[in-house]
């Protein structure tokens, strides 16, 4: 496979990891390590790195002729207009990664409250096209909340870039809800009505087909309060919508948060798997002349290969996209409590267990029927294979094996 991905470096920050073959560097005439004409000590450089992440917005949609100099150019220019430029004279981006065969890119600012205020920038016209401008996977919410305004500046002049105040761009932040499996019919105005009834929404995304201009069937919001965001999750996720079910949940979830509800899953798992042991020993799994291999026993945790092409994950988009059909896919079998499809990180470099989707079971009489079904299936030209995987390796987070 050809690779369609580039870079391009306005201003190489020192001591950060190089570009792969075959990147653009040093498009601009700095002569030493610099960050908008002042030159980087070590430390500093440092912390650019440590920054990265919430200095990054990812920029979809791209129009066919973009490339790495006119995307620079233009949000550069459109900072300027705004008043969004934080740093002072110069231009707000410092780096461009484009991927053009899935037609979007990531836009690294000069700083965290630049980043922030590019949130603002969602929907903007880029050559006749409307671009989708969101936080990187690897955004961080409750980390950069120390390193800098995790909002766009309210005093943003957004008419001089042709947008509105409270448009696409405040459907961002750490209190983000996904709401997925809405019917396709549903319009836009229908499904704010029924997100609007726990509290006025600060900003509301659906996401659309580029072409068609039809529901994906699924959105973001945020609300204006955020004590209304874990309310209207409890109240709409699992809702009925007539063949649809909605899943409705916060988008993002703090590092620390997730570490406590990892610790608190493993040790339940590790209760489960020492009496699920002792049943099958009973049970006479183990009796002689009847082997079985470690994929046979069932656990609550289906490992599904040939499903998914990984250049797929790369789009925030279409990997939400896929996250919700195997959610849907998965509850016709029972309990599903989650779903686990490892990506790519933003460099598309390789993680483990990628290409695999993990589906994790109440029950392992539930990921039984939904092994017996999957199992064998053909999806896109493939063989599905489905097989048991091991809880433990799961619940650390362990997905290579």
């Amino acid at each position: 496979m050809i690779c369609t991905e580039s870079y391009i470096n306005l201003g190489q920050v020192a001591d950060t990891p190089q570009p792969m073959p075959g990147m653009f560097q040093n498009m601009f005439p700095f002569g030493t390590a610099q960050l908008g004409g002042l030159p980087l000590m070590p430390a500093q450089a440092m912390t650019q790195q440590a920054t990265r992440h919430a200095r990054r917005v990812y920029v979809g949609g791209l129009p066919p002729l973009a490339n790495e100099q006119t995307i620079a150019t233009f949000f550069s220019h459109i900072m300027t207009a705004i008043g969004g430029n934080s740093a002072g004279p110069g231009d707000a981006v410092v780096n461009v990664y484009i991927n053009h065969e899935k037609k979007f890119a990531f836009v690294e600012m000069r700083t965290v409250e630049e980043a922030s205020n590019a949130m603002a920038l969602d929907g903007i016209i880029f050559e006749g096209v409307s671009v989708r401008v969101r936080r990187p996977t690897d955004y961080n919410p409750s980390l950069a909340a120390t390193l800098g305004p995790s909002q766009p500046n309210p005093n943003l002049n957004l008419a001089a870039a042709g947008l509105t105040p409270g448009g696409l761009g405040g459907a961002e932040g750490p209190d983000r809800i996904f709401v997925g499996g809405l019917p396709y019919y549903f319009t836009e105005v229908q499904i704010r009505e029924l997100l609007e009834s726990f509290g006025p929404l600060r900003g509301f995304d659906l996401v659309k087909d580029r072409d068609t201009g039809n529901s994906k069937g699924y959105g973001f919001c945020v609300y204006e309060d955020q004590a209304a965001t874990d309310v209207a999750c409890a109240a709409l996720n699992g809702l009925k919508m007539g063949d649809k079910t909605l899943t409705v949940r916060r988008a993002t979830i703090s590092s620390g948060q997730m570490k406590t509800e990892q610790e608190t899953i493993l040790a339940q798992a590790q209760q489960h798997i020492a009496m699920q042991k002792i049943a099958l020993q009973v049970g006479g799994f183990n009796l002689p002349g009847i082997p079985r291999g470690p994929d046979e026993i069932p656990t609550k945790v289906l490992c599904l290969t040939e499903v998914i092409n990984a250049d797929e994950l790369m789009d925030d988009g279409e990997y939400e996209e896929i996250l919700e059909d195997m959610r849907e896919e998965g509850q016709k079998f029972g309990s599903l409590t989650n779903v686990v499809i490892p990506r790519p990180d933003p460099n598309g470099e390789q993680v483990p267990g990628l290409g695999k989707v993990f589906l994790e079971y109440g029950d392992p009489s539930d990921c039984a029927k939904a092994k017996d079904s999957l199992g064998g299936r053909k999806f896109g030209g493939n063989v599905v294979t489905a097989v048991y995987y091991p809880e433990d390796k799961y619940f650390q987070g362990e997905y290579g094996s």
